[in-house]
């Protein structure tokens, strides 16, 4: 019974000391109380308090320095990225150009049926599917399933579509974006995209399913990504309409105001950043 405790209470402790480093609570390069002081405050061993600190360590939120002692790491140094949910489409290809990426998987399949009737597919027409995971400062936040009508798979190759944005080639074709629907929800990690986004199976993800059409209704893209809620967040804007008695919340159109917008050398985005953080557009 000892044994399947431990580790509970030891990511206990994980979570607890995860959401101080977060909040601000301990700042950057600040110390963390010794072993022997957490272990008293939650009345563990040594040993429970010894794998939170792994947990933290692997997650790049602490640096151990023997005979020093435990501190948080600048987290600053892998900037966050914040994504603009009132504007899906605009700065994907730029936010693609920010970034790095590696291709998992590229061919041509039958899709599930849930993909092929969003898409307005015809019976027995296949798609091009790839698996993708994206990097921003060489550490993976997303991981990314696509699936693309084949006649317009047929457009790019495999060569291609790693090294350029999805949307940019899908509009190389001719094909014009108009407008897209989308749905966030959480998840757990599984194997595969575990291991792909250095996690441990079942840790916390966020989700997004997104569809692409073009102006005529026709389905030209379902992505459905995986992100890490440690480096990937949604941002939108708000602002107050309608008369007295009636006013409510509505997105904001266009760019966030503010002088705290940021632009990078390959990236103009229009998204606030999270404190210290490098604001980038989300992408397919």
């Amino acid at each position: 019974m000892k044994s399947s405790v431990e580790p509970l209470k030891a990511r206990r402790i994980y979570l607890l000391l995860r959401d101080r480093i977060i909040a601000g609570d301990l700042p950057p390069g600040g110390r963390l109380p010794g072993e022997p002081a957490l272990a008293a405050e939650h009345a563990v061993s040594r040993v429970t308090v010894r794998r939170a600190l792994d947990l933290l360590e692997k997650e790049g939120l602490v640096q151990r320095k023997p005979g020093s002692g435990t501190f948080v790491h600048d987290s600053r140094a892998v900037r966050p990225i914040v994504a603009d949910l009132s504007n899906v489409l605009s700065h994907l290809i730029d936010m693609g150009r920010s970034t790095d990426v590696k291709l998992l998987s590229f061919g041509y399949v039958a899709p599930p049926e849930a993909i092929a009737e969003s898409l307005g597919l015809k019976p027995g027409e296949r798609v091009q599917r790839s698996v993708r995971v994206r990097l921003i400062d060489g550490e993976p936040f997303s991981y990314l399933t696509t699936h693309v009508p084949e006649w317009l798979g047929l457009t790019y190759s495999e060569a291609e579509l790693a090294a350029r944005p999805l949307l940019e080639l899908i509009e190389r074709s001719g094909v014009k974006t108009e407008r897209a629907t989308q749905a966030i929800n959480a998840t757990l990690a599984g194997p595969e995209p575990a291991a792909a986004l250095d996690l441990e199976i079942g840790s916390p993800l966020l989700t997004l399913t997104r569809i692409v059409h073009d102006p005529s209704g026709r389905g030209v893209e379902h992505l459905h990504a995986l992100y890490r809620p440690d480096r990937y967040s949604f941002h939108m804007d708000l602002v107050r309409i309608g008369d007295d008695g009636e006013r409510r919340w509505s997105p904001a159109l266009g760019r966030p105001r503010g002088s705290d917008t940021a632009k990078t050398d390959k990236n103009k985005a229009g998204e606030k950043p999270t404190r210290g953080s490098r604001a980038i557009k989300q992408r397919s």
